[in-house]
């Protein structure tokens, strides 16, 4: 993989001790603010806990190939955006690492990779299963909100490769009016997951389209606290 850069990124910060962190991706143009913002119009206030930091990185801007080149903040490369295409590797390998160096940055402020979730909206979604899978199967859990895999995704070799192993819980929500199959693309996703050995749990949001809501970001809340309590005791004690 390429030499890991700095991502620019937001935080919401614990209001008490800091045992535990999200990560959480934007979607294809969005940034890591424009994404807080979202959740913030939402919820009528931040994602905050006392105990978890939420943060929120921006993709660099790079040419993408479905909008015929044009800069955009996306995580990786499509050829074009179908569940048949291949995957874009090479960007996606050179984000898992520039990704990676902010789950370190996490590990040396004492937070413990099973104490981390990792996750993200339509895009963002797609690149916290590769970020997980793949390299931090360690990690609590991963969400994926409005998102899918292609249909030969690495993710689910790397899946089935760690069946009986560790591996993080997956919560995956999606609006059944999204735009084309994205529902049913988001559906085989997690039935292929499920069947290569990982623990998926898959709501649907009548007439919801490509987009999050407040019930959606309620049952994420909710997913969190009970992957990442609070009563959890600090690493080593």
């Amino acid at each position: 993989m390429a030499v890991a850069q700095k991502l620019q990124r937001c935080a919401v910060s614990q209001t008490g001790r800091h045992t535990a962190s999200v990560i959480f991706l934007h979607g294809s143009g969005d940034t890591g603010q424009g994404l807080r913002s979202w959740v913030r119009d939402i919820l009528k206030q931040d994602l905050a806990f006392t105990h978890i930091r939420v943060i929120y990185p921006t993709a660099p801007a790079r040419p993408y190939t479905p909008m015929r080149g044009a800069l955009s903040h996306v995580w990786f490369d499509r050829y074009k955006i179908s569940r048949d295409s291949p995957e874009h590797l090479e960007s996606i390998e050179d984000m898992c690492s520039q990704l990676s160096a902010v789950v370190q940055e996490e590990v040396r402020a004492g937070v413990p990779k099973h104490r981390m979730i990792i996750g993200g909206f339509s895009m963002g979604g797609a690149m916290a299963l590769h970020l997980a899978c793949r390299y931090h199967p360690e990690v609590a859990g991963v969400f994926a909100l409005s998102s899918f895999l292609n249909k030969d995704s690495v993710v689910y070799q790397a899946v089935q490769d760690r069946k009986g192993q560790c591996l993080p819980e997956l919560l995956q929500c999606h609006g059944t009016a999204d735009e084309l199959v994205f529902h049913q693309w988001g559906e085989e996703t997690g039935a292929l997951l499920r069947e290569a050995g990982m623990a998926v749990s898959f709501h649907s949001f009548p007439d919801l389209y490509h987009q999050m809501c407040r019930a959606e970001m309620d049952i994420l809340r909710s997913w969190i606290l009970k992957k990442l309590p609070p009563d959890s005791p600090p690493h080593g004690q």
